[in-house]
């Protein structure tokens, strides 16, 4: 009985060696598969994706202009030109050699003139162009256009048109100066109340009537920044009648 073992015998099975081959060979071809669809996934332009997208269009630039402020020179300074003014000059002398004087004469040596040049002050001509836009004040109530505060309201308002009556919009529009010891700075553009007409324009400064005397003006300028009329000073009155203070600007040219 010692010669012969109880453990079973076990015996080489090719056909399970086969399948074992074959599971590992799928597993590859899966991870293969798997890394190949990442690959093009995050990738479309690949050499190894046959049908790659089209190449998107690149976005047109363009160079934004640059808008530069020309400041006009506040005055002009004349230089006075100096002009000579021409002197008569006396005829030549004549003056006697020696040998061709007699005792009995006598010579008399003559001056001669030197011309002379007389500085004249030139008077230089200033010629001072108007500006492009004029403007027309008015005092009115407020309650035409905000019947509902009464009197406690005071403001600026008005409008930007042509000369032919066109409207112009999107023209700046600047007020400052002082009202009761406080400086007033602002800005707005012509179109943005439309209470006063397509290209009305509208300051509020308090809310009640104020009595001030050429202490605030108003400028127009073009959508450049160009200046189109001079500070225009105007009146504020401490009356419920004259609480708005209405500015036509009329572009000549």
């Amino acid at each position: 009985m010692d010669q012969f073992s109880m453990k079973p015998e076990r015996k080489f099975n090719k056909k399970f060696l086969l399948w074992n081959i074959l599971t590992v060979l799928v597993l590859l071809g899966v991870c293969c598969l798997g890394y190949y669809f990442v690959n093009v996934f995050l990738n479309p332009q690949t050499p190894l994706n046959p049908f790659p997208p089209a190449a998107l269009p690149t976005r047109f630039q363009t160079v934004t202009p640059t808008i530069t402020i020309i400041q006009q020179d506040a005055t002009w300074t004349g230089t006075p030109t100096i002009q000579p003014s021409a002197t008569r000059t006396k005829a030549p002398t004549w003056t006697l050699r020696p040998e061709m004087i007699t005792p009995s004469e006598t010579v008399t040596p003559t001056e001669t003139e030197t011309p002379t040049i007389t500085p004249t002050a030139g008077t230089p001509t200033i010629t001072s162009t108007p500006m492009p836009a004029s403007a027309e004040i008015k005092y009115e109530d407020s309650t035409t256009i905000h019947p509902d505060l009464a009197c406690n309201w005071m403001g600026v308002g008005g409008k930007v048109v042509k000369a032919s009556g066109d409207v112009l919009q999107f023209q700046t529009i600047q007020l400052g100066g002082k009202l009761e010891n406080q400086t007033i700075s602002r800005m707005t553009l012509s179109g943005n109340a439309p209470a006063y007409g397509t290209s009305g324009f509208e300051f509020v400064l308090s809310d009640h009537p104020i009595a001030s005397t050429q202490t605030l003006w108003i400028q127009l300028f073009d959508n450049n920044g160009k200046p189109l009329t001079d500070k225009i000073y105007f009146d504020t009155y401490d009356d419920c009648q004259q609480n708005l203070v209405t500015v036509t600007f009329t572009k000549n040219r």
